[in-house]
C-alpha cells in the first residue's frame, strides 16, 4: 500500500472502537455449539458498521452462520473474510486463574499490552481486525469499487461431542457452489498467523485401530491371542512406515510428512489381553493424495499382523473436507493478492507478513481445493498460545491487524478516484 495510504489509515484509526469491539466478542461464551452467542453480537456490530445483505442461516438446529457484504461501486474485484465463531472449552480456566484479574475466560482484560481470553486469538482477534478494517476505509474517507463478503461460520473446533466437524463452512461453500452466494476472488482466513501470510497448510487424518485377539488365563497363554504383543509388532511398524515418509520429501513452508502415535490402551486381568486400541494423526503435505496415504497405512497395519486370528478394524472419526479428513493446500506463491497483502501487513507492522506454512489444519480447503478460489490464512494472534490457559493476543498486533486488512481491502478491490 502506497505510504499516502498508509497514512491516512494512521490518522483515521479509532483505536478505542476497535479495542472496544475485540472485548465484546471475547465477551460471547462461544464454545462449540452455542455460536449463536457470538453471531448475535456480530450481526449488531455488522449492522453498526454498515454492510449489507445481512443474514443468518442454521446449519444445525440453533447453531447459525452470518454473512454480509460492504458493496462497491462497481469494477473492482470481490473479497472475503471468514473466520469461525466458536471456541474450545473453557474447563479448568477459572481454576487455574482462580484470584487473578484472568479469571473469568471472557473477561477480556488488558495486561501488559495484551487482551487475554477464550477465543481472543483463535481467532475472534481476527474477525474484529477484518470488521474494524471496514470501519477505518469509512473513517478515512476511502469508497470501494469491489465488494468486501464477510462469512462468520460455526464448527471448526474439535472437541465437544457431535460437533467439530466443519458443518457451518460446508453449508457456506455449499450456497456459494449453487449460486446463491457470490463468488470470490480470494479468500483470506482468518486464523492466527502472528500477521504471517500462510499460502500453504498440511492435511491430516486420524486413525482409531482396534486390535483383537483372545483372552485367556495367565497360566496358559498358549490358549490365547496376545492383542497387546500384536499392538506392539503394530507400532513398531507403523514408527518405520512414520520415518519412510518423512524421509521421501520435504515442503518449503510446512516441512516434513510424518504420523505420530497418539494413544494406546489394552491389557489383561491377570490374563493375556484380548483388546487393544490405539489412535494416530498423520501430516499430509500439499499435492498429498489422502485417499493414497490411508491405503499405504492400512497396508502397513495388516501386513504386522501375521496372526490369522488377531483381528483388525481401522475407522477414520475426524471427517473434514474428505470422508477420512482435511486434505492439505497451497495457493502459487506468485498470486498477486499474495504479495498485495504482504506489503500491506509489512508496511502496517514492519517485519510481519511473511510466507510461511500453517502447522495447524483449518478450512481453506474448502475454498482452494473445493471450490477452486484462491484463499490464505492471516491474522493478529499466536497459535501456539492457543487452546491453552495462556490464550491472548497483542493489542498493538491486532490493531496493526485492522490497518493491514484496510490497506489490502483498498489494493485489491480498488478504490474511487476521489477527484
Amino acid at each position: 500500500m502506497s505510504e499516502t495510504l498508509h497514512n491516512r489509515l494512521l490518522a483515521a484509526l479509532d483505536r478505542d472502537d476497535a479495542v472496544s469491539l475485540l472485548r465484546g466478542a471475547i465477551g460471547c461464551n462461544s464454545v462449540t455449539g452455542k455460536e449463536a452467542n457470538m453471531v448475535a453480537y456480530l450481526d449488531a456490530q455488522m449492522r453498526e458498521r454498515g454492510l449489507a445483505d445481512i443474514e443468518i442461516a442454521e446449519f444445525l438446529p440453533g447453531r447459525p452462520n452470518i454473512w454480509g457484504r460492504r458493496k462497491g461501486s462497481g469494477g473492482g474485484k470481490r473479497l472475503q473474510f471468514i473466520g469461525h465463531t466458536d471456541t474450545v472449552h473453557v474447563e479448568g480456566w477459572r481454576e487455574h486463574w482462580a484470584g487473578d484479574e484472568r479469571e473469568d475466560p471472557f473477561g477480556a482484560p488488558i495486561i501488559d499490552g495484551e487482551m487475554w481470553g477464550r477465543g481472543a486469538g483463535d481467532l475472534k482477534a481476527g474477525i474484529c481486525a477484518s470488521l474494524a478494517a471496514i470501519s477505518l476505509l469509512d473513517r478515512a474517507g476511502i469508497r470501494l469499487k469491489g465488494d468486501v463478503d464477510f462469512a462468520f461460520v460455526g464448527d471448526e473446533e474439535s472437541g465437544e461431542p457431535g460437533s467439530g466437524v466443519s458443518a457451518g463452512v460446508k453449508a457456506h461453500v455449499v450456497r456459494i457452489a449453487a449460486g446463491e452466494l457470490p463468488r470470490p476472488d480470494f479468500v483470506v482466513y482468518t486464523e492466527p498467523t502472528r500477521l504471517a501470510v500462510y499460502p500453504a497448510q498440511i492435511g491430516f487424518f486420524i486413525a482409531d485401530i482396534t486390535i483383537t485377539g483372545k483372552s485367556a488365563y495367565f497360566g496358559v497363554p498358549e490358549l490365547g491371542r496376545d492383542a497387546l504383543k500384536a499392538s506392539h509388532k503394530v507400532m513398531s511398524a507403523l514408527w518405520s512406515h512414520s520415518d519412510e515418509v518423512s524421509a521421501r520429501a520435504e515442503h518449503a513452508l510446512v516441512g516434513k510428512g510424518f504420523l505420530l502415535i497418539t494413544t494406546l490402551n489394552g491389557g489383561g486381568f491377570i490374563a493375556v489381553p484380548e483388546r487393544c486400541t490405539l489412535s494416530l494423526i498423520r501430516k499430509l503435505l500439499p499435492g498429498e493424495s489422502l485417499d493414497a496415504a490411508a491405503r499405504e497405512l492400512e497396508e502397513v497395519i495388516r501386513g504386522a499382523v501375521t496372526d490369522p486370528d488377531i483381528a483388525v478394524e481401522i475407522a477414520y472419526p475426524a471427517g473434514r473436507d474428505h470422508a477420512l479428513g482435511g486434505t492439505a493446500a497451497e495457493i502459487d506463491l506468485d498470486h498477486p493478492a499474495l504479495a498485495m497483502l504482504q506489503e500491506s501487513v509489512g508496511q502496517a507492522m514492519p517485519g510481519r507478513g511473511g510466507a510461511e506454512g500453517a502447522p495447524f489444519w483449518s478450512e481453506t480447503p474448502f475454498f482452494v481445493n473445493g471450490l477452486g478460489i484462491p484463499a490464505v490464512y492471516c491474522a493478529p494472534g499466536d497459535i501456539r498460545n492457543c487452546h491453552t490457559f495462556e490464550e491472548r493476543v497483542s493489542v498493538e498486533e491486532y490493531l496493526a491487524g485492522a490497518v493491514a486488512f484496510a490497506g489490502f481491502i483498498a489494493r485489491y478491490c480498488g478504490v474511487e478516484d476521489e477527484n
